[in-house]
This record gives C-alpha cells, structure tokens and sequence, in this order.
C-alpha cells in the first residue's frame, strides 16, 4: 500500500495555497513526492470556477471586498463558493486517470468522516454535475471542484465545520438557486472543532483512495513554508 502524506497548515491564504499546489504537483508529476493531502482553512474569499456566470455574486466584488471577502478566479470545475474561518478545506494533490472516479471518492470519503460525526449524508450524483458535493438531506454541507494536469489533481473539497454560513446567502452558492448551506456543528446541535474533523477526514481520504496515511510536516514537502493567517 502506498503513502498518502497528510499535512495540515493551519490558515492559509487562498493565492498562496494555490501557489503551494502548483510546487507539489509539479512534484507529484515528476514522482519525486507521493500523493499529498493538504488540509487547511482560509481567510474569507469567494472563489470562481470554469463555469462561473456573472449572476452568482449579484452584490458586486466591490460589495463583497467592502466586507472583508476577497474575490478569485480559479481554475477549478464548478462555480462560485466560500470559503472562511472553521471550514475545512480539502486539497488533495492525487495522480488519478478519471476525475469523476476521483470526486465520487472524494464525496464517499467525507460522507463516511460524516457517519464518524453521527451525521447522514450522501452524494447526489444520480441529480447531475450541478449537485456535486455533499448533502444532508437537502442541506449542502460540502463543495467539490478539481482540475487535472498531466494526471494529477489539484484543488479538492470544502466541508463546513464550524464556520459561519452567512457569506454564502450573499451570492449563488455552486450555481444553485435557493439552496441551503449548513455545516457539521449546525447538524449535530453542538459545537464541532476543525481541528477533530480534520483527523477523521484525513483518515477517512486515506481510506478511500486505498492509501495508508502517514501525517508530514510542511517542511516535508520541501517547498517553502506557507504563510500562514
């Protein structure tokens, strides 16, 4: 069985995280590392995907940047999220053949880190590629959106833990109209810590992906420290 390395960081900003999956794929593709997940929270941003259309941030990114959310382009799959403080951001750096083996991966991992919290969850594949990510009930708990280079990903996941759900009734989250955030504390009633999901979620990636876990510190990946928030 091969390693997954499993690193956390702790805040990081988005353009340099993105930053530090571009050094660990490159790195991925030339075999000098094994497949990595980072594990990471970021400062409040939005974040556009490929299929992004105007109408979904309808405050303006002057609005939004007034509040203290940044606003980035990105090259990932889907559409418009938000990511904040006490959500877990998922970036899993993965050599893979077919990307929608990999995001149903992906949703069965964080749907089994779910069950580990007591909360139901599930997939909605059998609705289309909009309704990618995880659900309870018709609740969103989770956003998936991934690019692939050369045959390794970048990008990943977003489950909300703990963080506050407000930013996302301020745009069109992923694309869907009238849909319904919640995060793992509102599920379970009481307060739920990143840093405790974070570990089933590691384990539970590792699991799935047919890896065995082994936890690296940043200065493992041996591309300069991210700065963190």
């Amino acid at each position: 069985m091969s390693d997954l390395w499993v690193c956390r960081l702790g805040s990081v900003e988005y353009r340099a995280a993105a930053e530090l999956q571009h050094a660990l794929r490159a790195r991925r593709q030339a075999d000098e590392i094994p497949d990595v997940l980072l594990l990471l929270e970021h400062p409040p941003v939005y974040t556009q995907g490929r299929r992004s259309a105007p109408g979904e941030l309808p405050m303006g990114e002057v609005w939004y940047r007034s509040q203290g959310i940044d606003v980035v382009a990105t090259d990932r799959g889907g559409k418009v999220t938000y990511h904040g403080p006490g959500q877990l951001v998922g970036y899993p750096i993965l050599r893979t053949t077919d990307v929608l083996e990999h995001l149903r991966t992906l949703e069965g991992a964080i749907v089994a880190a779910l069950a580990d919290e007591g909360i139901a969850a599930r997939g909605r594949v059998e609705d289309g590629p909009d309704y990618t990510g995880v659900w309870v009930g018709e609740r969103k708990i989770a956003s998936l959106g991934v690019h692939l280079s050369r045959g390794v990903t970048t990008h990943g996941f977003a489950v909300n833990v703990e963080n506050d759900l407000q930013p996302f009734e301020w745009i069109v989250p992923c694309g869907l109209d009238h849909v319904r955030m919640t995060s793992v504390t509102a599920e379970a009633g009481e307060r739920r810590t990143l840093d405790c999901f974070s570990r089933r979620v590691g384990h539970r990636v590792a699991e799935a992906f047919g890896r065995r876990q082994r936890l690296v510190t940043p200065h493992r990946l041996d591309v300069g420290e991210p700065v963190t928030v």
